[in-house]
């Protein structure tokens, strides 16, 4: 009775090593093995000054995980530093000081290179009081090493950007 019940307890821990082997193999190839590759850019009040159309300077890098995005801060470029797919998100805060006609849009750049179908248009608001306006859009882009990428505010108005926000997720 002593020797069949060791050799049970031993074949059910063998057992169980085996499931626990089998489950953190399924887990490693489902997860690819692949940290996370995320970059997150904040722009602050001061940090772009030039009116009108203006690539963003993003002076805070508030999360940045795994080594595919690199940004420094200060910067309007955004590096991309491994081939795939990526989902781009910002929001762009536009102000204008005078009442009146405002008007302002977004695009996304790689490579200095204005991509059309990023482009992002403002409503216009006419005689409001305050003039304030945040453009925010969501795009999947296939981008290659050694690409840059670049928010554009456009405009032909005095408009100033205070704030602005790029998410940046490597998904594929």
């Amino acid at each position: 009775m002593c020797c069949g019940y060791k050799k049970t307890i031993i074949s059910i821990i063998i057992s169980l090593i085996i499931v626990l082997i089998a489950v953190t193999i399924v887990i490693v190839i489902n997860n690819n093995g692949e940290m996370p590759n995320i970059l997150v850019a904040i722009a602050r009040p001061g940090d772009n000054t030039t009116l009108g159309t203006t690539t963003i300077k993003f002076s805070e890098n508030n999360i940045v995980e795994g080594t595919a995005i690199s940004h420094v801060v200060g910067s309007d470029e955004i590096n991309i530093n491994d081939t795939g797919i990526y989902q781009v998100s910002y929001q762009l805060f536009g102000v204008q000081d005078v009442t009146g006609t405002f008007n302002f849009n977004a695009v996304l750049l790689i490579n200095d290179v204005a991509q059309n179908d990023t482009f992002n248009q403002s409503p216009v608001i006419r005689n409001s009081t305050e003039n304030r306006m945040t453009l925010t859009s969501t795009v999947i882009l296939r981008l290659n090493s050694g690409d840059t990428l670049k928010l554009e505010g456009v405009s032909i108005e005095d408009i100033r950007y205070d704030n602005a926000r790029i998410d940046i997720e490597k998904i594929g």
